[in-house]
């Protein structure tokens, strides 16, 4: 599995440009990969903040991960505009028939594929060696182009979840 999806990051946006993040409750076909680019390329064509044109991008990556940006410098990102975006991602959810707001699942990286672990098994995961320290982790709680290029994907030792862990570890 190729995980350098840095290299698909637009360069000439800000770093502090705004992220969100979507995981899918599951790997998204090639037919509804199609489809979401177009229904992503045209809500990013048409965004607007208070009538002016928004910076944005958007792509699927991983087969399961849709991600929105928006590079402030010209256009501030406000609700209604916030709004859309969710109005899109919600087209997809209904579309395709997936979860896109699910934020108790948890993605890893495991045997060079992706796996999903609901949040309440975190601890049982780690607890049977499913996952240790090392263990690839999507933290999809990042809000900056910044922080997507260096901290979306890390080792468990290196995210809140391992906080998370060792403190039920102490209990």
């Amino acid at each position: 599995m190729d995980l350098n999806y840095q290299q698909h990051i637009p360069t000439d946006f800000s770093d502090n440009s705004k992220v969100w993040i979507y995981q899918s409750s599951r790997l998204f076909t090639m037919s509804e990969a199609f489809d979401i680019e177009d229904i992503l390329t045209d809500f990013i064509a048409n965004w607007k903040s208070h009538g002016a044109a928004v910076k944005g991008y958007a792509n699927l990556f991983f087969g399961q991960f849709i991600i929105l940006m928006a590079d402030e410098t010209a256009a501030t990102v406000g609700g209604c505009s916030t709004d859309s975006s969710v109005h899109a991602i919600q087209a997809i959810e209904k579309k395709c028939k997936v979860d896109l707001f699910n934020r108790q699942s948890l993605a890893f990286i495991r045997h060079d594929k992706l796996q999903l672990l609901p949040l309440n098994q975190l601890n049982y995961a780690y607890e049977n060696k499913f996952i240790e320290e090392d263990t690839l982790y999507f933290n999809n709680l990042i809000a900056t182009k910044k922080m997507l290029l260096t901290e979306w994907l890390v080792p468990i030792k290196n995210s809140w979840l391992n906080a998370r862990i060792k403190q039920k570890a102490t209990l």
